[in-house]
């Protein structure tokens, strides 16, 4: 079914706000409501969202939904989950609605107003449920939230995905590009945003206030995020941005609190080296690829002299497709030597020993250049999550950095390995289009190279 493109209410000004709020509360003494969490008995939310969608009044509407939302999130995961499996199964398409819509087709196939007829027909009532929902105050919030907790309930509730098919057609159509608002963070912006920088770091966690200044305040530093006019005080998704005066190879030396800044004139790159999405109700909903272009763009305009955009990325499936392929003595993505090698990684502190690391080199970066290069997952696409956002944003896969994150965590997912992703702006266009037509990867030929001639 052809879905329809969707536009948020505009936020209101304060004043009108409040004399919307006016309004609500007597549309709920007109429906007999004394406010919400004033009942003394858990509404049915089931019939909260039959009478929503039976209201024409808007003030009315505004507080059954206000009455709705606010009865969900106090209620137990059980009558949570009871309402979710009600919007799959009751609020569906009306079949009475679908099959006059049909029929009418049928008698003219050539009828456009018929066939228009069948599609709005065909429209999921909880679609329009979802809408009006979204008008109470705080409702786009609240529906966020309701997704987050659908997407709990995914994977044993199979149902549920015609729900969320809802919610993600109408979320790309609310949180869409021209909605978006690009902000640059620095020490100066509110600490109730600045909290949630903290909160939502999903790449390299910020230890303390003294690890965020030193991300924000330096000449050298720079960070971004998008915001949507019904979330103010919520960046959806932010990016950390490094200067320097070449592309860098590990990311201790970017995070390091002792390291003298240099002054942003002096920078000749720009290292994109944290990207975090924050609002997990918003999943599916693509963010990163506008937010690199724009901030591409503004830093190109404050700062004429960054010559490379590169990012510093972590990679967070090699060591498990490693581990897969150890096992797997009939793979043909690793070779005997690189088995025989891969028994040290099983050494506790192996990258401390440095011959033992040395020895590691070469076979490591081999196999993480056959990772990239060759290995697809069960849809045939590169194993690799970030691989596909950049190389899918357009940018080329530049360098292999051996022991580039020696955290734990960078231990435990890669072995140490980072990579580089350099977007050159003159072949973004071009290498986009190649990965989304054939599965084209741009590769810098020290990565081709990489890979064991075997493998190659």
């Amino acid at each position: 079914m052809t879905r329809t493109v969707e536009t948020p209410r505009p936020s209101r000004p304060a004043f009108l706000g409040e004399l919307f709020e006016v309004l609500t509360n007597r549309g709920r003494r007109l429906l007999g409501r004394r406010g919400a969490g004033a009942a003394t008995e858990s509404p049915d939310l089931c019939e909260l969202g039959e009478a929503l969608l039976s209201r024409r009044g808007e003030a009315s509407g505004v507080a059954i939904a206000q009455d709705l939302l606010a009865a969900f999130e106090d209620a137990d995961e059980a009558t949570r989950l009871a309402f979710l499996h009600d919007l799959a199964e009751r609020f569906g398409p009306d079949p009475a609605a679908v099959r006059a819509a049909l029929e009418a087709v049928q008698r003219d196939p050539e009828d456009a107003l018929a066939i228009e007829a069948l599609h709005e027909a065909t429209e999921p009532r909880r679609q329009e449920l979802l809408r009006r929902l979204n008008l109470a105050p705080g409702g786009t919030a609240a529906l966020v939230r309701m997704r987050e907790e659908l997407l709990a309930h995914l994977k044993g509730n199979p149902a549920l995905r015609r729900v969320d098919l809802d919610f993600a057609h109408l979320f790309a159509s609310w949180f869409n590009r021209g909605f978006l608002v690009l902000r640059h963070i620095d020490w100066n912006t509110p600490a109730s945003i600045l909290e949630k920088i903290i909160r939502y770091e999903a790449v390299h966690a910020i230890q303390n206030w003294d690890d965020l200044r030193n991300r924000l305040q330096p000449t050298d530093r720079r960070c971004y995020g998008f915001f949507h006019p019904q979330l103010v005080d919520e960046p959806l998704i932010f990016v950390e941005v490094a200067l320097t005066e070449e592309i860098p190879d590990n990311v201790a030396g970017l995070l390091d609190l002792d390291r003298q800044p240099i002054e942003a004139e002096r920078a000749s790159t720009a290292v994109f080296y944290s990207i975090s999405n924050t609002q997990r109700g918003l999943a599916g909903v693509s963010f990163g690829n506008f937010l690199i272009k724009q901030v591409v763009e503004e830093l190109k305009a404050e700062l004429p002299n960054i010559r490379s955009f590169v990012t510093l990325s972590p990679v967070p499936g090699f060591a498990a497709w490693l581990a897969r392929q150890r096992q797997d003595e009939m793979s043909e993505l690793i070779g005997a030597d690189q088995r025989l090698a891969f028994a040290l990684l099983d050494e506790p502190d192996w990258h401390r020993d440095r011959a033992a690391a040395e020895s590691l080199r070469a076979p490591l970066l081999a196999a993480a250049a056959t990772y990239f290069l060759r290995a697809r997952d069960g849809k045939g696409r590169v194993v690799d999550p970030v691989a596909r956002f950049h190389l899918g944003n357009g940018a080329r896969l530049e360098r292999l950095n051996f022991l580039g994150d020696v955290s734990a965590n960078g231990l435990k997912q890669a072995h140490g390995l980072m990579v580089n992703y350099l977007y050159d702006l003159d072949r973004i266009e071009a290498n986009h289009e190649a990965f989304a037509e054939g599965s084209a990867i741009a590769a810098s030929d020290s990565v081709t190279r990489a890979q064991p001639i075997s493998n190659a």
